[in-house]
């Protein structure tokens, strides 16, 4: 199974998710709000800020994916998606979106009270 730590108070983020869950098929994925289960993210020792600003997914093997690489994890167990994330996994394009990702991710993370509160408690 794999299980992905995502930002639920983010409406851009739950909206995204919201979608996969949707389409997946069942036994595929463990869903994990880290504004819900900041413990379960921190016990792969990640803080919760850093959770809030990237998508961190754990493959079924306990291999931790952030970013590009959790949305690629994502991507190819989604029937319509899959090609997606073949293409994203492209060494050219990967480089090119890990740093868009990157960029929108700290962008966002400025932006959201929540995420800036997690970054004031240090954690």
């Amino acid at each position: 199974m794999i299980t992905v730590f995502y930002d639920g108070k983010c409406g851009l983020c739950s909206r995204e998710i919201n979608h996969y869950r949707k389409i997946a098929s069942e036994g595929i994925f463990d869903w994990r709000d880290v504004t819900e289960h900041a413990n379960d993210l921190e016990k792969q020792g990640v803080s919760v800020a850093d959770g809030l600003q990237q998508l961190h997914a754990k493959d079924a093997s306990g291999q931790l994916h952030v970013g590009v690489d959790a949305f690629i994890l994502i991507w190819r167990q989604l029937r319509r998606w899959r090609l997606l994330g073949a293409i994203v996994a492209l060494p050219i394009i990967h480089q090119i979106a890990h740093v868009v990702y990157r960029a929108f991710g700290k962008w966002r993370f400025k932006r959201l009270t929540h995420c800036q509160l997690a970054s004031t408690r240090g954690a």
